[in-house]
């Protein structure tokens, strides 16, 4: 498995974004697991905290070679960037969420117990006493009375000239590692009037420190390992470094030793028997990213931000070994709804089965781990079909949820970006290839039969009978399938390239920017598929990444902006009717599922969010046919309404094929739930259920 540095270096270079609102939109539920920057250790009942974007995993590690999962019930306002245990308490620096306190003492059943909205974006805490320390980046110290659990409260705070990353307390004092400004000394014996009263500016960025003695031990990023003498608080110096090939992420220290995450370098291990003269004694290197770590007993618990939790014996420093793994779920770029399960490509960690039969609380029961980065997902009958990036398609079985299995691949010319299923072909958009089209009525043996070159192809849609293309360079192409053997393109629109297309009745949306790149949608006329036309372009404020569309509502995954709902009945007018904004979470895709849209959200898992002024509703019985009228049996739908004009929807609210009076023929659909609508009854469905 390969890993791809740039979205961890965002992390650690780029700014917080802090905006949070919403309009008609609430979020009603989470699955918000993603990469792990944190890990805490109860060593008495060999217990593992292990943050995963906005929650943290409980294992039992008693076995550190097996470790088991107890529960996944905390979920946090914010990304978990610190963990601190401490009696049968669990204290979590949320980032945008402040700090949260939660009660462990049963690990099976954690209870949140309060929290603290502080000001900035908390990276770590330490608690000693009634009191939390925490470094809340541009913030600086807060210090928080703790005492009562359920209402903690802000007694003082310090000011630093650096963005406090670190925190650790000893005594009257606390050590902060304050990037650019190094380590800070701040005197705390009034700490409703905290007080700095020394520094040392480390020449990298401060990001961890731990104590010992009369030492700090600070990780300083690009500059290694530095030791400070801070015997005399008021004049802390340093003694000596010792350079590392990575980045000094993280540091802790047991005996001799000081254990160093070094990010991309793994897990240095450093003796300090003689701390004027450290020295590398050994080295682990981990999957990924060495991002925290933890020291308990002869093992060594690191939180890799790619693959989760690590586990290494380190009786013998000099020679770690890993022992065990937990593996943690990957950023969020692709969601797909099917029956009572969202099928999410999580990037790294491939695909994740999340039950979303309660939408307050979904819950993974499955996953399988791709060998490549998984961007998308679709599904048909008992297979989900990934795209994979470099590793090409993959065909995965999920007729047990629980327990999904590959069971054939197709090793693409280049990167395959988007995909879309229907019936035993998969449509995917491959890089420097354009459209492939690959008969999978074989899943153990998936082969390619047609092709429509493009430049830079993104993603597919196919829609009544033919495949929208969102070309980076050639806009959009409008491909006729009817010949799966000889696919044509017989219409295009390029009003500046696209990487992303959603279709609707007559209208195609049309993502027009390049990733990365602020934008928003075109809304395209197909009535005409051999002249497609521009009608209207529609700027969002963020980055458009994803976007769905259910009559005449156009829900936007708008990147850093979030969710954004768009009217687009009147395409002369289109008008922004509802929005939802995370802080500090990137949205990238939508799904649209009964009432609710279902949102990648980067590192923050799967969101669910519901918009309040559109509803696929149960039937009232004016509009809609009754459901007494539409007998459904296994290969027929029957329709009884005589003159009746409408359609069958899928999960998504997408138009399936058009349904008539008398017998209408289903044999070539998935079993699952669809909704049909009469012609007559704007959004007022009836749901039905297709079985074999």
């Amino acid at each position: 498995m390969r890993f791809n540095v740039l979205p961890v270096l965002l992390c650690l270079f780029c700014g917080v974004v802090w905006a949070q609102d919403s309009l008609n939109c609430r979020e009603v539920g989470s699955w918000p697991f993603g990469p792990s920057y944190a890990v805490a250790v109860d060593t008495a009942r060999h217990i593992a905290f292990l943050g995963s974007g906005g929650g943290v995993y409980i294992l039992d590690v008693t076995n550190p070679a097996n470790p088991v999962k107890l529960s996944e019930a905390i979920h946090t306002k914010g990304r978990v960037e610190g963990l601190f245990y401490q009696s049968n308490k669990l204290y979590i620096a949320a980032g945008e969420g402040g700090l949260e306190i939660w009660d462990v003492s049963n690990p099976s059943i954690p209870q949140k117990l309060g929290f603290y909205d502080t000001p900035g974006y908390a990276y770590s805490a330490a608690v000693s006493g009634n009191y939390a320390y925490v470094a809340d980046y541009n913030s600086g110290l807060r210090i928080i009375d703790v005492a009562v659990p359920q209402n903690p409260r802000e007694i003082g705070y310090c000011e630093t000239p650096g963005y406090a990353y670190g925190v650790a307390v000893a005594g009257n004092y606390v050590y902060l590692a304050c990037w650019n400004s190094g380590l800070r000394v701040i005197d705390v014996s009034n700490p409703g009037y905290p007080l700095e009263v020394g520094s040392y500016n480390t020449p990298g960025v401060a990001y961890g420190v731990v104590l010992a003695s009369n030492y700090a031990y600070v990780a300083d990023g690009d500059s290694g390992l530095r030791v400070i003498d801070i015997s005399n608080q008021n004049s802390p110096r340093e003694v000596n470094h010792l350079n590392t090939t990575g980045w000094a992420r993280a540091v802790d220290i047991y005996s001799n030793y000081v254990y160093l995450a070094d990010l991309w370098a793994g897990v240095r291990v450093v003796d300090i028997s003689d701390p004027v003269n450290p020295r590398e004694a050994g080295n682990y290197n981990t999957p990924g990213w060495a991002y925290s770590i933890v020291h308990s007993g002869n093992f060594l618990f690191v939180a890799d931000c790619r693959v989760g939790l690590r586990v290494a014996d380190v009786s013998n420093p000099s020679h770690p070994t890993e022992v065990g793994y937990y593996l943690t779920p990957d950023r969020t770029y692709g969601v797909t709804i099917f029956g009572r399960y969202a099928y999410v490509a999580n990037g790294y960690s491939g695909l994740r089965v999340i039950d979303i039969a309660d939408t307050s609380r979904p819950v993974e029961v499955g996953y399988y781990d791709t060998p490549g980065l998984a961007l998308g997902v679709a599904v048909y009958g008992r297979y989900a079909y990934v795209a994979d990036r470099d590793s090409g398609l993959r065909v995965i079985d999920i007729a047990d949820p629980e327990n999904p299995t590959e069971v054939g691949h197709y090793n693409t010319p280049d990167w395959v970006y988007g995909l879309d299923v229907v019936m035993n072909y998969v449509y995917i958009a491959v890089r420097n290839v354009g459209l492939m089209i690959i008969d999978a009525s074989n899943p153990a043996n998936p082969i390619a039969i047609g092709t429509v070159g493009s430049r830079f192809p993104c993603k597919v849609i196919v829609w009544e009978g033919y495949a929208y293309v969102a070309d980076r360079n050639d806009g959009l192409l409008i491909v006729d399938i009817s010949n799966p053997r000889n696919p044509v393109v017989i219409g295009q629109c390029n009003p500046g390239g696209a990487y992303g297309v959603e279709v609707s009745e007559r209208y195609a949306y049309l993502l027009n920017r390049c990733e990365g790149y602020s934008g928003g949608f075109e809304v395209i006329d197909i009535s005409n598929l051999m002249n497609p036309r521009e009608v209207v372009f529609y700027d969002t404020p963020g980055t458009v990444y994803g976007i769905a569309a259910f009559s005449h509502y156009v829900y936007v995954a708008d990147g850093e902006s979030c969710l954004r709902v768009i009217d687009a009945r009147d395409t002369n007018n289109l008008n922004e009717v509802g929005y939802y904004v995370d802080k500090n979470c990137v949205y990238r895709d939508v799904a649209l599922w009964r009432n609710y849209a279902y949102i990648a959200a980067d590192d923050k898992g799967l969101r669910v969010i519901e918009f309040n002024e559109t509803k696929i509703e149960e039937d009232d019985g004016k509009n809609a046919v009754p459901a007494t009228d539409a007998s459904i049996v296994r290969n027929t739908i029957f329709i009884t309404e005589k003159c009746f004009s409408g359609c069958l929807l899928d999960a998504t609210g997408r138009k399936v094929i058009e349904l008539k009076s008398g017998q209408n023929d289903v044999r070539h659909l998935a079993p699952g739930v669809y909704f049909i609508r009469n012609q007559a009854g704007g959004l007022k469905v009836n749901k039905v259920l297709i079985t074999r």
